[in-house]
């Protein structure tokens, strides 16, 4: 298990935009499991939408992306890289995510060739789909 530190040792996002605050498991190059705990005091609730509060998808695809970026970045030839979007792909949305909500967040790298890549992804709450697709990552330096 990685806590909010050690994750910042391996990806570069900072609050307020690192997008998850645990992570469960990871295989360097492989796969990762991490959580996004949904508080009601996320800064993006004040105006998405302030008396319906809803987690936008291009955060649930954020928080994805930063928990592809941890199986990426941890790779000993990737570590203080960064892992940037190159395309998403298939991706729906097929649950609200609401404050209260514990966001489960997979990625299985299903493709890589140099700094190219592609992550099967999918978000659940409590066993729900959530959101399900892939992103393209490149990895470039800093």
């Amino acid at each position: 298990m990685l806590n909010k530190d050690e994750i910042k040792k391996i990806i570069p996002q900072r609050e307020p935009f690192l997008m998850i605050d645990e992570v469960e498991s990871y295989i360097p190059g492989d796969c990762a499991v991490a959580y996004k705990y949904v508080d009601e005091n996320e800064w993006y609730f004040k105006g998405h939408f302030p008396k319906d509060p809803i987690m936008p998808g291009v955060l649930i695809t954020e928080s994805l992306a930063q928990t592809g970026a941890i199986a990426i970045l941890s790779l000993e030839e990737n570590q203080g890289k960064n892992a940037l979007f190159g395309g998403i792909n298939k991706l729906k949305f097929k649950k609200i995510v609401r404050p209260g909500d514990k966001l489960k967040l997979e990625v299985k790298i299903i493709n890589k060739k140099g700094p190219i890549g592609i992550g099967e992804v999918i978000a659940t709450v409590d066993g729900v789909l959530a959101a399900k697709g892939e992103l393209t990552f490149a990895v470039v330096d800093k």
